[in-house]
């Protein structure tokens, strides 16, 4: 029976579930069984070999949900492979990876029982037609035009990479 995975998300607009849903379709593609399910609605991650989780960061900060979904489910999470595919910037900038990257390290010093196998920041998506409150009332980020920096054959190659190494570590 192959590999049992399951690919948490939270997210505020949909970019961070398009990201899910795309993993979860590559991963099935190789072989993987594979459910997909907001972080926030996961009561149990005991019947799976490994986690996939999407999160975007907002501020510095992972979404509050998959906050919540390490620390409700940390004891399973220790045993369990788990790979993080986090949304951050929406520019090309390198300042803004490497900040990026700084915020995602300064946020897992918070769990610092969470071992992630890898950690893959891979872009973010704005757009203010998204905006929730309060943020819609923000007239300048009203006005910010869509920006969309995600590399998705990245992703696809970053999935199928995992794949390969959920498959090779005999996951049951």
């Amino acid at each position: 029976m192959p590999p049992n995975v399951l690919v948490a998300y939270a997210t505020r607009a949909g970019s961070t579930e398009e990201v899910a849903l795309t993993l979860a379709e590559i991963l099935r593609s190789r072989g993987l069984e594979v459910d997909v399910h907001p972080a926030r609605h996961i009561n149990s991650i005991e019947t799976y070999s490994a986690v996939v989780i999407a999160v975007a960061l907002y501020a510095g900060r992972m979404h509050k949900d998959v906050r919540r979904f390490l620390l409700r489910h940390r004891a399973a999470l220790s045993k369990a492979p788990v790979a993080l595919f986090v949304l951050g910037p929406v520019q090309q900038e390198k300042k803004d990876w490497t900040g990026a990257r700084q915020q995602l390290d300064k946020e897992l010093q918070r769990f610092p029982w969470f071992s992630p196998v890898e950690q893959h920041i891979v872009g973010g998506k704005f757009d203010a037609a998204t905006l929730g409150f309060p943020f819609n009332l923000i007239p300048a980020l009203r006005k910010m035009p869509v920006k969309d920096a995600r590399d998705w054959e990245l992703i696809r190659a970053q999935a199928n990479e995992l794949a390969e190494r959920f498959h090779c570590n005999g996951l049951k």
